[in-house]
């Protein structure tokens, strides 16, 4: 027994006879429409899990239908057909609320993929705004007018395949949206595929993102697969998009629009379906201006846009968050959990926080272990005075020390090899009493203890 029923608005013959026997194989039923008005007249007649209609219609358009769609039966997925080539009106759809499109003529597989997608969206019971967050996460906690609507935002363009880009500050949760618009779409059972793009050398860019072939350059020694492919069926979630070089650019374009890519060394594209989702904390429309940025990618893959408020704008979340931030540093180490004094959390929320929710993370770790006993007051936060620069807020990190990126690394080694031979020394003495330890290294049992944990040394 047929489960789903799709309809098809076009107005050829021939077009409406292939969908019905396509979906008919699929064992989905097909209603079929020639007209806007037919079409109108059947969705307010009957509830459909699908709907594909055609760009063209004697009576108006494919968006006309989307915009009407919109209004009265939302929950109804409706992929638009498009003319060959037609990328601009594919967009302006997208836009429009469409959940996908497939031009003309149309390519069955690409089709079968683009129902099953569609027929995998959560139900609005399914998804009633109280999904989740993934574990240990807490960067969309709160209850703050902005960060409720920025919630309903990405579950809203979840049940949409269209591209959206992501803007906010560092620190402030972009990943965590992406991760949020993937959990609720229905993509949430394949792969979400994060990749700093600024942390991809040049020369192997192209490899890592597209694969290569054994053999196409030096040290190719094995076939590999690329993020695309890695992410086929899912999201791959460019993070930091600015940071591509222009040739990059245009690869990548081409791949997003025609879903397929070469390997490096192939001879033959491989077809891929990847939902693409974007994030930088630059104003990607001013690199446009300057020639930084390709103007045709930034309107690719900008068809929707979220702004992810920066900490400083929501206030009111401090406490919801710095509340579960303690109690997964507790967990996490084995600790009584902390509790923040008034002032400490007068405090919190009257600090700019310009490294946002990355920030507060790094200072209550930082308060949580310096403090003595389990009571957290305003100075053992640390908060800097004065005016604070997007610079100074991502200070709650180590500042960056002189030569490369290997030096640095070799040297956190090192203070962390004379941080574990000074408290091996300390219990050596004390005959492995933590709390005389503690008092000879001069911190508090707690930070004893959290070192402890972190460095293995239980």
């Amino acid at each position: 027994m047929t489960s789903y029923t799709a309809l098809v608005v076009d107005d050829e013959p021939d077009i409406r006879e292939l969908l019905d026997i396509t979906l008919s194989r699929m064992e989905i039923q097909c209603v079929t429409a020639a007209t806007l008005e037919e079409a109108r007249d059947l969705l307010e007649r009957q509830v459909f899990h699908l709907c594909l209609t055609d760009m063209s219609l004697p009576d108006g358009n494919g968006i006309d239908l989307v915009h009407w769609m919109q209004s009265h039966c939302p929950d109804t997925p409706v992929a638009v057909i498009t003319a060959y080539g037609s990328m601009d009106a594919a967009i302006s759809a997208l836009k429009c609320g469409a959940f996908d499109f497939v031009s003309k003529p149309v390519e069955l597989p690409r089709l079968r993929d683009l129902v099953q997608s569609a027929l995998r969206l959560p139900s609005p019971s399914e998804n009633n705004g109280d999904a989740p967050l993934p574990e240990g996460e807490n960067l969309l906690l709160g209850d703050s007018p902005e960060i409720e609507h920025l919630r309903r935002q990405s579950r809203k363009v979840a049940r949409s395949q269209a591209p959206v880009y992501i803007s906010g500050e560092s620190g402030s949760g972009k990943e965590l949206v992406a991760r949020l618009i993937h959990e609720n779409g229905p993509r949430r059972d394949n792969p979400f595929v994060p990749v700093n793009c600024g942390a991809i050398p040049d020369e192997l860019m192209e490899s890592e993102f597209f694969g290569h072939r054994k053999g196409s350059f030096t040290g190719a020694t094995e076939n590999k697969n690329g993020l695309f492919q890695a992410a086929n069926g899912g999201t791959l979630f460019l993070d930091e998009v600015a940071e591509l070089p222009l040739p990059m650019q245009v690869k990548l374009l081409r791949a997003i629009q025609e879903k397929k890519i070469r390997p490096v060394g192939a001879q033959e594209e491989v077809a891929v379906d990847v939902r693409i989702l974007s994030a930088t904390h630059q104003e990607l429309a001013a690199l446009v201006e300057e020639g930084l940025f390709r103007q045709d990618l930034f309107y690719r893959i900008n068809v929707i846009e979220l702004r992810v408020p920066p900490l400083r704008e929501r206030p009111t979340d401090i406490p919801l968050l710095a509340r579960h931030i303690l109690d997964k540093l507790a967990s996490e180490y084995e600790l009584s959990p902390a509790e923040l004094t008034d002032d400490a959390l007068a405090a919190l929320q009257a600090y700019p926080f310009p490294g946002n929710v990355r920030e507060l993370e790094n200072c209550l770790e930082r308060a949580f272990t310096l403090s003595e006993g389990d009571i957290i007051q305003a100075e053992d936060l640390q908060l800097r005075k004065g005016p604070a620069t997007e610079t100074a807020g991502a200070a709650s990190d180590l500042p960056p020390m002189p030569g490369d990126g290997d030096d640095t690394i070799d040297l956190e080694s090192y203070l962390e090899s004379i941080e574990r031979q000074t408290i091996e020394k300390a219990l050596e003495q004390t005959r492995w009493n933590k709390t005389a330890a503690a008092r000879k290294l001069g911190v508090s049992f707690r930070a004893l203890r959290y070192k402890l944990k972190k460095l293995g040394m239980e």
